[in-house]
């Protein structure tokens, strides 16, 4: 197949080049020819050392790589390919490899790793993201319009960021109770933060336009396709100051041990990439409240983050207060990261009869009778209502960019969180 010169998919990489290596011919001819008609020039191999001596000759921008070959697997091509050039993005594709495959290719310095049958969708946008890396801003579509944002001459930006490579992590689903995992990928600016579901290739902003469910935690749902559990996650992004990433998931986000606690050790562990391009700050002008019976929450303006949150419940609980003002990530990381997900004995045979809390397990969640938890020691005395301020923070994130504000609430949880948001989105036209 001749290298073809690259028109019209991202006319900021001219005449790029892709490698292609698959032992099958309908798959290489389908790739190539989907990659063409946008553009790009393909070179090709049907095993592993063809693969090698094609790359070594043809030096591509990036190598779609298929993990399953005859007499050298896709694995051991990734890591000879890294000895060589350790830039050249590659991307793994398989029709029947596992997650533990996947995390492996990804350790190994693969970027991203597509399911078969490949989305020509999904792969021509993968591709992208390969070519832009290093981030380029100007190429990106822009996710964070600044039109009335400020409402007025004080606007405030943030710096863009992103993590510095790849990195996963494994878990059980809280509400699935099945096991699952996520993989964080690195991406240019303005991109956002993307969940992608692997089994069904559907990729859904994290945007509260894509809320699905508030019922016990927030679900974000598209095209019938669902991500379950996100506000740990991104309250821990929020925390960052995470702006660009892609989270690829089996349904459901991971609940560890009912905290976002094991999220921070992850981002800790694999560092921040501060990106050239900003984000301007929502600066709240004005007051918004939201009322759901004897629960209220209201947001007013301020020069920083805060949250007072009040809980009130029977004893063993009783009223808890907390003021917390979000500044960085080291006061979530001590303050209100550690606090884990709390649930009433009384409550765990309704919930199981929904189908939900199926992996809440005795490490995971506190779980409360009329005397205190049952099967753990608090972390702090006050860590249900820091839980609550963690929901929060993460539900607040869905507005894609930093907040200024002071949130007031009492008793509220996802719902009134959700509706709050939604309430400053229109207000403000985002």
């Amino acid at each position: 197949m001749a290298q073809g010169a690259f028109l019209g998919y991202n006319p900021f990489w001219m005449k790029a080049k892709v490698l292609i290596v698959d032992d099958e011919e309908a798959v290489v001819k389908a790739l190539a020819g989907a990659l063409e008609d946008e553009g790009y020039g393909c070179v090709v191999a049907k095993d592993g050392r063809e693969a090698l001596e094609v790359f070594m000759r043809e030096r591509p921008d990036v190598a779609l790589l298929d993990v399953w070959m005859p007499d050298m697997d896709g694995l051991e091509v990734l890591k000879r390919i890294k000895e060589v050039d350790s830039e050249c993005p590659v991307i793994m594709i398989s029709g029947h490899a596992t997650v533990a495959t996947a995390v492996k290719a990804m350790k190994m310095g693969a970027i991203d790793f597509l399911e078969k049958p490949l989305s020509i969708e999904a792969l021509l946008l993968t591709v992208e993201r390969a070519l832009r890396r290093p981030p380029g801003g100007d190429a990106q579509r822009d996710r964070f319009p600044k039109a009335l944002l400020g409402r007025g001459p004080e606007r405030t930006t943030s710096p863009q960021r992103t993590i510095r490579k790849s990195a996963v992590l494994y878990g059980t689903g809280l509400h699935s109770g099945q096991k699952t995992g996520l993989l964080l990928l690195p991406q240019p600016p303005n991109t956002g933060i993307l969940f992608y579901d692997l089994a069904e290739d559907v990729a859904i902003p994290a945007l509260v336009d894509h809320v699905a469910s508030t019922d016990f935690a927030t679900s974000l749902g598209k095209d019938g396709v669902y991500i379950r559990t996100i506000e740990h996650l991104m309250a821990t992004l929020h925390a960052y100051g995470i702006t660009n990433l892609l989270v690829k998931v089996n349904r459901e986000v991971p609940v560890m041990d009912g905290s976002a606690l094991e999220f921070c050790k992850l981002l800790d562990e694999v560092g921040l990439q501060e990106q050239k391009e900003g984000v301007e700050e929502i600066r709240i002008r004005k007051r918004y409240e939201v009322r759901n019976g004897l629960r209220v929450i209201t947001l007013e303006p301020s020069d920083r983050l805060e949250v007072e949150f009040v809980l009130r419940y029977p004893p063993p609980i009783g009223e808890q207060r907390l003021h917390f003002v979000l500044d960085g990530p080291e006061g979530f990381r001590e303050e209100i990261a550690p606090a884990r997900t709390f649930a009433f004995l009384k409550d765990v045979e309704s919930l199981s009869r929904m189908g939900l809390a199926g992996g809440g397990h005795l490490h995971n969640v506190v779980l409360l009778d009329e005397r205190g938890p049952i099967n753990t020691e608090l972390r702090f005395p006050d860590e249900m209502v820091r839980h609550k301020v963690l929901d929060l923070i993460g539900d607040l994130y869905l507005l894609n960019r930093p907040l200024r504000g002071k949130i007031r609430a009492f008793m509220t949880g996802h719902r009134e969180n959700i509706a709050l948001i939604k309430q400053v989105k229109e207000d403000l036209g985002l």
